[in-house]
């Protein structure tokens, strides 16, 4: 088998929008950091932070996660620091205040102390850290770029995995659901079969009680039940149900964007749920049976809907 068949008959994923991944590079002298979460949205909803002054890089790397994610609340965290220690600086004029401070609280309250360099130095601003700047060279801002991207990238492709890992178990889910959805089905389309003989039954009854023992024209009453079965009939709700659970298995075995699309055939499957308890009246054992069905294939569209949420 060729590579182009083994990609065409290899079975495409859904993709979960839940999930975290971090990845750690270097590059001239750099070390960088790169964390991205994600979960649930409509739509892409990117929030990407990076270190101050490193802004010249923010558009390739939006771009970069607008080529992997599709759907989503994604959050990415960017760190640059310098590959060596970073030297310590001392804010002096603070510490002369601070000191001044000392002692004239000491003049004041008559309380003599030894002086705490360590104390000193953990108070509020007095020592600090040079902040990582960007390369002053364009050539070494391009290297830290690319590292930046590559960094990224991997941690992109760590999300991926754990997105994949989380969408096949949705789709085993959805799968399972859809079965259940169809077996349903299948049982009102034998019980809708049975309903127009029931239908008869009734309006004989109603008739003879009204009529008081009157004698009813058959071909009257068959008329009569036949107009009532035609009104109560459900076999195009559930040939389209059915066309959906179809189109549902399709789209689950297919690539790209599913969310949207799967979430709007279920508004549709919970329509025709809707229509068919609706043209389900009486009491006949075999309307209340497909009622007790129509609410339970109700139920599981609805734990689809809040499983397709998931799904980008």
């Amino acid at each position: 088998m060729s590579d182009k068949s083994a990609v065409q008959t290899k079975k495409a994923e859904c993709l979960s929008m839940t999930g975290y991944a971090q990845a750690k590079g270097s590059a001239i002298g750099w070390d960088t950091r790169v964390s991205v979460k994600s979960v649930n949205h409509r739509f892409l909803d990117l929030k990407l932070r990076l270190p101050d002054g490193f802004d010249l890089y923010e558009l390739r790397l939006r771009q970069l996660v607008r080529e992997r994610i599709h759907r989503g609340h994604v959050e990415v965290h960017v760190n640059v620091e310098p590959g060596v220690a970073t030297p310590i600086q001392v804010n002096r004029d603070l510490v002369t205040n601070y000191l001044r401070a000392a002692d004239e609280l000491r003049l004041q309250t008559s309380v003599s102390a030894a002086l705490d360099v360590v104390a000193l130095l953990r108070l509020p601003g007095v020592i600090g850290g040079l902040a990582p700047a960007v390369p002053e060279s364009e050539e070494e801002q391009e290297k830290l770029g690319k590292a930046l991207e590559a960094s990224l990238r991997e941690a992109l492709g760590k999300l991926d995995e754990m997105r994949r890992a989380e969408g096949r178990h949705l789709a085993e889910d959805l799968r399972r659901r859809l079965a259940h959805i169809g077996e349903q089905t299948e049982i009102v389309r034998g019980l809708v079969l049975q309903l127009r003989p029931a239908f008869a039954r009734r309006l004989e009854t109603r008739l003879k009680d009204l009529l008081s023992g009157t004698t009813i024209d058959p071909a009257r009453i068959a008329q009569e039940a036949a107009m009532l079965a035609e009104r109560s009939d459900i076999s195009e709700e559930l040939d389209r149900l059915r066309s959906h659970l179809q189109q549902f298995g399709k789209l689950l075995d297919g690539a790209g964007e599913l969310g949207k699309k799967l979430d709007f055939l279920l508004q549709e499957m919970h329509r025709e749920a809707n229509t068919m308890l609706s043209k389900t009246p009486g009491v006949e054992s075999e309307a209340l049976t497909i009622t007790g069905i129509g609410l339970e294939i109700k139920a599981e569209i609805e734990k689809l809907r809040e499983q397709v949420q998931n799904i980008e």
